[in-house]
C-alpha cells in the first residue's frame, strides 16, 4: 500500500516527479545520469554516502525495505544527497564530480536553477518499491543491457568483484537475495563454488527479473525502458524518447565518448566464462532478443 503524499522540500524547493535510473551493473545508468546531470534545471546525484548505505542495506537484507521505517529513511538519505551546500560536492563519488564538471569544493549545481532532482546511484533497483512509496509521482528509467557485456565488465571492475569475497556475506545477509542472484538459503553453497562469472552472471539475471517485474506493475507514464545498445548507437533517437518521457530536454552530447561498445563480450569473455554466463542466464538473454546476437 502505498503511503500518503509527502512533499519533501530540499533547499526550499519541492521535490516533485524526481528521477531514478535503475539497471544492472554496468548497464548504463551512469551514462544516462551524466546526460541528464546536463539536462536544465536537473540536479541528479550518483552514488552519495548517504543514498548508498541505505541502498546496500535494503540489498543485502531485503526484509527491512518492508518495514515502516524504510520510506522515512531512505527518502531522509537522498534529501540529504540533494542537498546543495558549499562543500557538497566533495561527498560525491568521483564519477558524479567529473560529470558535473567540478574540479573544485563545489557545488556543481546553483540552487536557483534547480526544478527536477534525481538519482543514478549504482544498485538503486533495489530499493525501487520503497522509491514508489516515498515519491508516489517519481518517474523511473530503466537500462537493459546484453547480459554477456555486463558480465564482461563486472569481471574488470574490482568494486563489483568486491560483493563476492566471502567477507561480504555477513549475517545479516538474507535469501533469497536479488542483489546476489541467489534464489533460495539452499542455494548459497553453489553460489560460493561458482566463479566470478557466474556470479556476474546471476546478478545481471537478478536485476533484470526486477526490471521486468517494475514493467508489470507500474503505469506507461512513470516508467520507460531503454536499451543500452539503443543508448550507444542511436543516441539522438534514445535521448528524444526520454526527452519526451521526462518532458526535460536531454542533451545528447554528454554521451559521446563515455560509452562502452556494444558486443565486445566476444572479445573479452574467456570461453568457460562465456559457456557459464549463457548458461546462467540464458532465459533472460532469450527473452530480451540477445541469444541470437
Amino acid at each position: 500500500m502505498r503511503l500518503p503524499p509527502h512533499i519533501l522540500v530540499v533547499n526550499g524547493i519541492k521535490v516533485r516527479r524526481p528521477v531514478f535510473l535503475l539497471g544492472a551493473p554496468h548497464s548504463g545508468t551512469d551514462l544516462l545520469a551524466r546526460a541528464l546531470k546536463r539536462a536544465p534545471g536537473c540536479h541528479v546525484t550518483m552514488g552519495r554516502p548517504s543514498v548508498a548505505h541505505v541502498v546496500y542495506a535494503f540489498a543485502r537484507k531485503p526484509s527491512i525495505a518492508r518495514t515502516s521505517g524504510a520510506v522515512r529513511v531512505l527518502r531522509d538519505a537522498l534529501a540529504e544527497s540533494w542537498q546543495v551546500l558549499p562543500g557538497s560536492c566533495r561527498q560525491c563519488a568521483e564519477p558524479c564530480r567529473e560529470a558535473g564538471g567540478v574540479t573544485g569544493a563545489g557545488p556543481c549545481v546553483d540552487t536557483g536553477d534547480i526544478t527536477r532532482f534525481g538519482d543514478g546511484s549504482p544498485d538503486l533497483i533495489y530499493s525501487a518499491p520503497v522509491l514508489l512509496q516515498a515519491f508516489p509521482d517519481a518517474r523511473f528509467v530503466q537500462l537493459i543491457r546484453d547480459g554477456r557485456d555486463v558480465a564482461a565488465d563486472m569481471l574488470a571492475d574490482p568494486a563489483c568483484l568486491a560483493w563476492f569475497r566471502p567477507a561480504m556475506l555477513t549475517e545479516q545477509t538474507e535469501f533469497p537475495n536479488a542483489f546476489l542472484g541467489v534464489n533460495k538459503d539452499e542455494h548459497l553453497d553453489r553460489w560460493k563454488a561458482m566463479p566470478a562469472a557466474g556470479k556476474c552472471a546471476l546478478r545481471w539475471r537478478g536485476a533484470v527479473r526486477l526490471s521486468a517485474e517494475l514493467r508489470r506493475t507500474l503505469p506507461a507514464e512513470q516508467l520507460l525502458t531503454i536499451r543500452y545498445e539503443d543508448l550507444v548507437l542511436k543516441p539522438a533517437q534514445a535521448v528524444a524518447t526520454l526527452t519526451e518521457f521526462l518532458e526535460t530536454r536531454v542533451p545528447k552530447v554528454a554521451l559521446y565518448g563515455h560509452a562502452a561498445k556494444s558486443g565486445s563480450w566476444r572479445a573479452r569473455l574467456r570461453p568457460d566464462d562465456l559457456e557459464l554466463v549463457e548458461k546462467v542466464a540464458r532465459e533472460e538473454l532469450k527473452r530480451l532478443g540477445y541469444h541470437q546476437c
